[in-house]
């Protein structure tokens, strides 16, 4: 199908067909402020920080809702929608902290970023404060629910990409927060621990314990099983401080599993074998690994059959698997084969 072409503040934009308004303006390079919106999530117009203009369609219409049409014209900037986006903002910013200087978002917060956009100094509305208790259970993440915006990304992703709905919103009217059933902590909860409630929450209500601002990230692949997820290295200095999905990689698209997200440490680990290893009058010493595989290929040589059993890894791909279990039968002419999976 051919693109739609539409006007969004004057400007004539392209879009595919199926986008919504926003989709088109942000990949137009025209921002709107959203809080809510997520490209690996349903459309949900929740927290209305992306209402628009829209020429023909009544009242302000939440811009990642509406699907971009041909000849539509928008306008993100106009008085009615600046006065009413900036009430919103200062809505949500009345029920919220102030300690933003020393909250683990800061600076990576999009409420932040969408106050500052629309010029909110002060909020006209009276300040009210939560008492909720901050659940730490978990070993990974922090859950405090007094800096939540109720913009349901955590919930939704919990839903949507996860399958799993550990989480979902309780109660009613003002008491409404985000939860387990029954109000449990996380860790006594279905949760796996995956932390995509984390990386999706804007604000400060869901954060990683012990995070520390990285100097660069670097791109690979996990390690941890032969799926090959992209992945994200936060280092700073010479360590890895965390791990983000890797939006990019056709195999994960920016998901992760706990051991994926949070089963870093290791990499620093003074303990960690760095070069292979052989024993020379009892003693291990590091050797380069022409010398190792030398050394494996003329011991290998001289057995056969029964005296030979081959253990393979989840961390290999498939076809590697496949490969060691033909080298097992193939080569060294045993039935032998076994995988760490099995267990």
């Amino acid at each position: 199908m051919s693109n739609i072409s539409l006007t969004i503040d004057g400007h004539k934009i392209e879009a595919q067909p199926g986008m919504t308004v926003l989709e088109a303006a942000l990949g137009a390079g025209i921002y709107i402020p959203n809080l809510c919106a997520d490209p690996d999530l349903r459309a949900y117009g929740a927290c209305r920080a992306c209402i628009v203009e829209i020429e023909g369609m009544r009242g302000l219409p939440a811009s990642c809702t509406v699907k971009a049409t041909d000849g539509m014209k928008v306008r993100t900037e106009a008085p009615l929608v600046d006065m009413t986006r900036r009430m919103v903002v200062e809505l949500l910013l009345a029920d919220h902290p102030d300690d933003c200087l020393t909250c683990p978002k800061n600076q990576r917060c999009s409420l932040q970023r969408v106050a500052a956009y629309v010029g909110v100094r002060d909020h006209r509305f009276a300040k009210t404060t939560r008492s909720l208790p901050v659940d730490g259970s978990n070993p990974f993440f922090t859950y405090d629910m007094n800096k939540c915006i109720l913009c349901g990304k955590c919930v939704r992703v919990c839903d949507e990409v996860q399958g799993l709905g550990a989480i979902s919103f309780i109660n009613r009217g003002y008491a409404t927060k985000v939860g387990t059933f029954m109000d449990r902590p996380i860790v006594d909860s279905i949760c796996e621990s995956c932390g995509q409630c984390e990386a999706k929450c804007p604000v400060g209500a869901i954060t990683v314990k012990g995070y520390q601002e990285p100097t660069r990230r670097v791109e690979t692949v996990c390690s941890y099983c032969g799926v090959g997820c992209g992945v994200l290295l936060q280092v700073r200095g010479s360590k890895v401080i965390g791990v983000d999905g890797n939006r990019e990689s056709p195999v994960n698209h920016g998901s992760l599993c706990v051991k994926g997200r949070f089963g870093y440490e290791f990499v620093n680990s003074p303990e960690r074998l760095t070069a292979p290893l052989i024993k020379k009058n009892g003693q291990f010493v590091e050797a380069t690994w022409e010398e190792a595989l030398d050394l494996v290929v003329s011991k290998l040589g001289g057995y056969k059959g029964d005296q030979v059993a081959v253990i393979s890894s989840a961390k290999c791909t498939n076809e590697e698997n496949y490969l060691i279990q033909k080298f097992a039968r193939g080569v060294m002419g045993t039935n032998s084969v076994d995988h760490c999976a099995r267990t």
